[in-house]
């Protein structure tokens, strides 16, 4: 059972649909491996249906159709992949079903780049402002230090990593804003696998990632 969840400010936007699509995915990744937060959202979905029942000829709010077909977008590829019928091999039992259907079955086929130890794929590259990443991380790994210009979520889906935090493991959600400087490092004995959402750019810190950051700016 994950130790570590999504805030509950970001259940109720996905439970009523207003989440981004890659904000939205990585949290119904997260619930279903999560029975705590699927109790959460079937609750929260339930209010959210008896108080829009109790409404009478109040005009919706802008937007609010765009944010429903998101919803049931996201739902439909979760019930696409949960009716077929060949088992997934052993790398796609590691990725929940709500994102088994954005990669495939076969991970080694995704476009990987490969940099000190850390590779990644991306992923949802048609929404503008968010970056999306499934990241393999070596077992044993220390990330750079680093804080964020914006927010950062990431589910955990092998493996583990520890930070000033806490330590995370499958399951479990992480997530990182400006006030977090940290320098995470992958747990020993298996490789970290993890879906990584960010909506603004990291920022290097400490000597040596100052030092880059005045690099980059030359």
């Amino acid at each position: 059972m994950p130790a570590y969840h999504p805030e509950s400010e970001l259940l109720m936007d996905y439970a009523s649909g207003a989440l981004p699509e890659p904000v939205a995915l990585l949290v119904a990744s997260h619930v279903s491996l999560c029975r705590d937060c699927q109790a959460e959202v079937a609750r929260l979905e339930a209010l959210g249906g008896a108080l829009f029942d109790g409404l009478e000829g109040e005009a919706m709010a802008p937007g609010a159709m765009d944010h429903a077909l998101a919803r049931l977008e996201v739902t439909d590829n979760l019930e696409a992949a949960s009716a077929t019928t060949s088992p997934p091999s052993r790398a796609g039992r590691l990725v929940p079903r709500p994102l088994r259907d954005y990669l495939g079955d076969d991970l080694e086929a995704l476009s990987w780049k490969t940099r000190a130890g850390v590779s990644e794929a991306a992923l949802l590259t048609s929404f503008p402002g968010f970056r999306t990443r499934l990241l393999r991380i070596k077992a044993g790994t220390t990330l750079p230090q680093h804080t964020h210009e914006g927010s950062e979520y990431t589910l955990l889906l092998a493996g583990g990593f520890t930070d000033a935090s806490g330590h995370y493991l499958r399951g479990d959600v992480a997530v990182a804003d400006p006030s977090v400087d940290h320098r995470p490092v992958a747990d020993d004995g298996e490789d970290c696998l993890c879906l990584a959402v960010t909506d603004a750019p990291l920022r290097l810190t400490g000597p040596v990632g100052r030092y880059l950051n005045f690099l980059a700016r030359l």
